[in-house]
């Protein structure tokens, strides 16, 4: 039986250079941190008496012979790029609703190369782990999806992670004291929309707009260290660092029309009165997760303002993908 354990991801700034479409020409860079909320995946041989040689569970039930029968595509690809001697049984189980702006279906392609890797014995790094789950998301299934959830999932921790127009990219831990750290995550609040998506199809839409949406993007990409300044400066007030979000916020709701809808703007008003400085929706857009940048005095007053949508207290986390559980002989 092996167990792999992969985080989810909160995006703070940089969000849309990380595409191919745009650092392929200008480079790239976003600010990110992966947070204590998992994909977990589970895979063991299966015995072969069963009339099957795969059954894979997660919000379906498959059961098949062949790889090419697998209907969820990370699944297959991964199996084709890691291919097992065996039949294997495969659950899923996320500690977050999927598509809703963390990164989990990068979290789960990272998650299931290490648990199929971990299968033939293999120990994978950090790099291989991304490098792997964007070859399968990009040149595989080919979906519309940037290259930054991947990396994060697979590294973990807060990170400035820069694209080069090669397609390579660099991994830059933000080394801040802790108790800098600290006061950011006491300044983070995250609520779920209720609105469920599918990233890749508002993706495409931003990816149409990309030439038309230089300035937006430029300005976006400066902020990732414009982020990093204020957070590495002991003297400079947090607020500055949640006046960015909003300011950022404002240019990735103006990159396409799906990013935002009426109910998420007034969400996001309604934070915004009761005392946050600023926020903004978490992956491409069109639903999932909130995040709110707020006085932590000031916590109370943003939670029961949105009472009606759930609120998901999280901690940052640093191991990146990893393998809870090995035992080859289960």
């Amino acid at each position: 039986m092996i167990i792999s354990q992969t985080p989810f991801r909160i995006s703070f700034f940089g969000g849309g250079t990380d595409y191919p479409a745009w650092y392929r020409q200008h480079g790239g860079a976003v600010l990110s941190t992966t947070i204590d909320k998992y994909c977990h995946i589970s895979c063991r041989n299966l015995p072969h008496f069963f009339a099957y040689r795969h059954r894979i569970v997660y919000s379906l039930i498959e059961l098949v012979n062949e790889i090419e029968e697998i209907r969820h595509p990370s699944i297959r690809e991964c199996m084709r790029q890691v291919p097992t001697p065996n039949g294997l049984e495969i659950h899923h189980d996320g500690d977050l609703p999927a598509r809703s702006g963390l990164g989990s279906s990068s979290a789960f392609t990272v998650g299931m190369l290490n648990t199929l890797r971990a299968m033939n014995g293999l120990m994978s790094s950090k790099s291989e782990l991304a490098k792997g789950a964007i070859h399968v998301e990009h040149e595989m299934i080919r979906e519309a999806v940037g290259a930054q959830d991947q990396i994060a999932a697979a590294y973990g921790g807060l990170n400035r992670i820069a694209f080069a127009q090669d397609g390579s990219f660099r991994v830059e831990p933000l080394l801040i004291p802790a108790e800098r750290r600290d006061l950011l995550q006491s300044h983070l609040m995250l609520f779920f929309t209720g609105f469920q998506r599918y990233a890749t199809e508002i993706a495409a839409q931003k990816i149409q707009n990309l030439p038309h949406k230089t300035t937006e993007l430029a300005r976006m990409q400066e902020m990732v260290d414009e982020a990093i300044a204020m957070l590495s400066s002991p003297a400079t007030s947090l607020d500055e660092f949640g006046r960015l979000l909003h300011e950022s916020w404002m240019l990735k709701r103006s990159l396409a029309g799906s990013v935002t809808t009426d109910q998420i703007d007034q969400i996001y008003e309604a934070g915004r009165a009761a005392g946050a400085i600023g926020g903004k929706l978490l992956g491409a857009g069109g639903g999932g997760f909130m995040l709110f940048f707020v006085r932590p005095e000031h916590r109370g007053n943003l939670q029961q303002a949105l009472s009606n949508l759930v609120h998901v207290n999280f901690k940052f986390e640093t191991q990146g993908s990893r393998i809870a559980l090995y035992d080859p002989n289960f």
